[in-house]
């Protein structure tokens, strides 16, 4: 069954697997998510994702694709979780590092985010998109130390010069 066939048809949430006697369970909830995520329908991606990662909670790509589709929700607080499960599930993962960096960005936590878009970047020299953060997020944080402000900022926040 491709992975078009898994996103056309409709999705009953009841029990799946073994509980219902049938061949469906987790790969099968992973392979309709990924679909969803990819159709940009990351609400329905999100509630899969969450099945599989109560169902096996050391599947590191479904801690991938329920952050990103957190992220995708602008659910940074709930994506950033995820993103972290994910760098401790795979301290050398730079994708997870680098979302658990735009995560935190989002959430205004700027060294944080420094942190973890830094370490994206050493692992992975050659991502401009990462490169390319992290010189944001620095020049965020260079911005609030030169206004007196602290690191990690607050929703509404302006940095006079900057923001305005």
């Amino acid at each position: 069954m491709t992975d078009s066939t898994l996103a056309a048809r409709d999705w009953d949430p009841g029990p799946r697997g073994a509980a219902a006697g049938t061949n469906e369970g987790p790969y099968e909830w992973f392979v309709l998510a990924r679909a969803h995520l990819v159709e940009g329908r990351a609400r329905d991606a999100a509630d899969l994702f969450s099945r599989v990662v109560t169902a096996d909670p050391s599947s590191r790509s479904a801690w991938e694709g329920l952050a990103r589709a957190r992220f995708d929700l602008a659910n940074y607080d709930l994506a950033a979780e995820a993103f972290g499960r994910l760098a401790d599930l795979a301290p050398d993962d730079d994708y997870a590092h680098f979302g658990l960096g735009l995560s935190l960005w989002r959430l205004r936590r700027f060294a944080e985010a420094r942190d973890h878009l830094g370490m994206a970047l050493a692992m992975r020299p050659d991502r401009a998109d990462y490169a390319s953060a992290l010189g944001q997020v620095k020049a965020t944080l260079s911005a609030r130390r030169q206004a007196g402000l602290p690191p990690d900022g607050q929703p509404g926040d302006v940095v006079p010069g900057v923001f305005e």
